[in-house]
């Protein structure tokens, strides 16, 4: 392990202990149920007062307002945290994209008797709406017909304002990843500024991250008991304003925690802690590992928005802080000053045992869009209408993307059973299924049931990554369970084809040929997507992703086992233009890579910096927090401007006439015009197709043909796809 990506606390005997009661939580579902049980399930939950007359409701305990259409399927956060209160005896009402110009839409179904569920949607709305070009999307997934603008910017503070218009007296909770990734303050792309958290901007009485049904669950049955929201403030995975530190808490400056200076390696969490004996100075601050604290009334102070603002160091100082505090097992409270007021986040949330995950998805969707929508098309939903989620979460860490970020990085699996019994719901209820189940994943394809060999070093490590730079000699690569319910699933009646969608993490999968042959074999249409991101160690570095040789390694595996199984078949790997840490030279490498192996991507994929991601730090700070933060640490080289972005998307697509020009361009700048000509060995040529590029950058030889854009590997159009689930924004455009 080395001093950069290892940051452990040293557990002793009362500390083990402290972990292993934070590791376990009541069931979400012990609770009695409320008194509206008695209504029964609603075959969708209501969108109008008219809906609401036909269940005899008077009025809604909890209505949920989000920016995507409504779809009754456990792929769709509305849906899933809807049906979950729903079955705790919860009348909830759905308010799918309501007009947000005035509080008249947010009035539709009265004033919820417990609170306003704020969320953008599956989506950050961001995200949602614009490319990593600042340009605005021409359409959007999560609307019927993919109509556009149905939505505003920002839209969990917008929601919530007018939520706050309609009704000023209604408690008001903000969700889903937007809320999520925007917790603390942080840079906003879009306006290229560090923006506050979006909890005061949004006058919320509380923002839940992560995963919240815990928090969901439980906020509600106390507010349901007579508490206030106000004195609800222990809840894992909650955040709120306050002012001060409530007595009987410790806190912490963050500096303690990461202390500049020489970086050292730090201690194995299995290690015998008598080894280490700590100073005086860290006995006085009960900062050493080996200190005895009571955690959890413990609060971490990260520099305020009025300092993180201005200062690119505290700020990537902040970020680390926070991705170091992640871990269930061993986060403390984090506090950030915003004015007079704090932000206070409570540690995250435990994750769900198998049983309560099958007891979510278990629940009776009605696995269809609201009837309201008729026969509009909602893309998102024709994208999962036949796949299933079998787990959430991701171990991976890596820093362009947010699952790990909003979902955690332990893995939460569902058992064989709820998900075969899921495949035989699509087959018998859904319209239009032929026979093919089109995804088992989430988000990730292989991580299901993967987990750390011990429990104790998996509730004290603060690694931000379990698999790079390399795979964690704790972290269990056994993928003998996923295995077998893809034999299990295809074996099922009805179902003739079990696809895998989501993305396989090939660094895992090299560990298990069984898995890679029983993949290819079986499961793959033709072509499986993977993202090696990059061939050059330096922006791979950036990104906590591995060296290309484990991709030489998986395409190996690949190729022969396709040739075993008598099938053609081809890899599509993706990869990211313009990542903080790659230089002009990378991106050449990468285009002469793709050129040697055949690749010529018809989509490109480019960085875009979303709120929180380590990556977005490197963009914003041009430090590199994946290390110890200060004034003379290391800087990252960022690709800026529309002009070097454009050039780095370029040489992805080295192929396209219309970046000739560029291209030659920057090889004559950087001394390469050795590769301009009309050979093989050449990327791109002297000559230019008439109608292509720039008028004056040249012309077609006599009976010269414009050069195909047929990729050579017979590979497909990669047409651009929703993300499924409420997690799936990596970042990319």
């Amino acid at each position: 392990m080395t001093a950069v990506l290892t940051f452990y606390d040293r557990p002793n005997e009362a500390f083990e202990t402290k972990i292993a009661s934070m590791q376990t939580a009541p069931s979400i579902t012990s609770h009695r149920k409320f008194w509206a049980k008695r209504f029964g399930t609603a075959p969708f939950l209501p969108t109008s007062r008219a809906e609401m007359d036909v269940l005899g409701w008077d009025s809604c305990d909890i209505i949920i307002v989000t920016g995507d259409a409504y779809i009754d399927h456990p792929s769709f956060g509305m849906a899933l945290v809807g049906r979950l209160l729903e079955d705790q005896g919860f009348r909830v009402g759905i308010l799918s994209q309501p007009d947000w110009h005035g509080p008249a839409a947010f009035k539709q179904l009265g004033k919820p008797n417990l609170f306003f569920g704020v969320t953008a949607g599956n989506m950050d709305s961001m995200v949602n709406r614009y490319t990593s070009d600042r340009k605005i999307r021409s359409d959007d997934a999560y609307t019927a017909n993919a109509e556009p603008n149905k939505r505003p910017d920002r839209a969990v503070i917008v929601y919530s304002q007018r939520c706050r218009e309609a009704y000023p007296k209604a408690n008001v909770v903000v969700g889903s990843i937007e809320a999520s990734l925007r917790r603390i303050a942080h840079y906003d792309y879009w306006s290229d500024k560090v923006r506050r958290s979006a909890l005061p901007d949004s006058k919320a009485d509380m923002l839940i991250y992560g995963n919240a049904e815990r928090a969901l669950v439980d906020l509600s049955h106390r507010l349901a008991a007579g508490e206030a929201i106000a004195d609800i403030t222990d809840l894992r995975g909650t955040a709120f304003m306050r002012k001060g530190i409530p007595e009987g808490w410790t806190e912490m400056d963050s500096s303690h925690l990461d202390m500049p200076g020489k970086v050292e390696p730090h201690p194995s969490p299995y290690e015998d802690a008598s080894r280490v004996r700590p100073t005086h100075q860290e006995l006085v601050r009960g900062t050493h590992p080996t200190v005895t604290r009571d955690r959890s009334h413990t609060v971490v102070r990260i520099p305020s928005y009025e300092q993180v603002k201005d200062d690119p160091v505290l700020y990537a100082h902040a970020s680390r802080i926070l991705h170091l505090e992640s871990n269930p097992g061993n986060a403390r409270a984090l506090v950030q000053g915003h004015g007079e007021r704090e932000v206070w986040l409570n540690p995250p949330p435990i994750p769900l045992t198998t049983a309560e995950m099958d007891h979510v998805y278990g629940l009776p969707y009605a696995r269809r869009p609201h009837p309201a929508y008729g026969e509009a098309r909602i893309p998102a939903f024709e994208m999962i209408r036949f796949s299933i989620n079998i787990m959430r979460g991701c171990f991976g860490g890596c820093t362009f993307c947010s699952i790990t970020e909003h979902e955690g990085r332990i893995i939460q699996s569902r058992s064989e059973q709820s998900i075969l019994h899921e495949i035989e719901e699509i087959r018998d209820k859904t319209p239009g299924f032929t026979g093919t189940i089109s995804d088992l994943g989430g988000p990730t394809a292989n991580m299901y049931r993967l987990h750390c060999k011990d429990e104790k070093i998996e509730s004290a490590c603060r690694r931000l990554s379990c698999v790079f730079p390399d795979i964690c000699v704790n972290m269990g690569t056994d993928h003998g369970p996923l295995v077998q319910l893809y034999r299990k699933a295809r074996a099922i009646p009805g179902v003739k084809r079990v696809l895998i969608g989501s993305g396989v993490r090939y660094d895992l999968a090299v560990k298990s040929p069984e898995y890679v042959k029983e993949l290819v074999s079986f499961h793959v249409g033709g072509y499986l997507k993977i993202a090696p991101e990059h061939t050059e160690p330096g922006p791979l570095s950036k990104m906590m992703k591995p060296g290309i040789a484990t991709y030489d390694k998986f395409k190996a595996m690949f190729e022969k086992f396709s040739k075993e199984a008598g099938k053609e078949q081809y890899l599509i790997p993706y990869f990211i233009a313009a990542h903080p840490g790659t230089t002009d030279e990378d991106m050449l490498n990468l285009a002469l890579w793709l050129k040697a192996n055949g690749f010529r991507p018809d989509q490109v994929q480019a960085f875009l910096p979303t709120p929180m991601a380590l990556a977005s730090t490197m963009y914003h700070t041009h430090r590199n927090p994946l290390k110890k933060v200060t004034r003379s640490s290391e800087e990252v080289s960022i690709p800026m401007g529309d002009r070097q972005r454009r050039l780095h998307k370029a040489f992805l697509r080295y192929h396209d006439a219309n970046n000739w020009p560029l291209l030659r361009e920057a090889l004559k700048r950087m001394g390469r015009s050795d590769l301009i000509g009309n050979g093989k060995k050449h990327l791109v040529p002297y000559w230019q197709p008439a109608g292509t590029g720039t008028a004056a950058e040249g012309a077609r030889r006599p009976g010269q043909q414009a050069e195909k854009t047929t990729p050579a590997t017979a590979r497909p159009r990669a047409a651009a796809k929703p993300v499924k689930g409420s997690a799936r924004t990596r970042g990319l455009s």
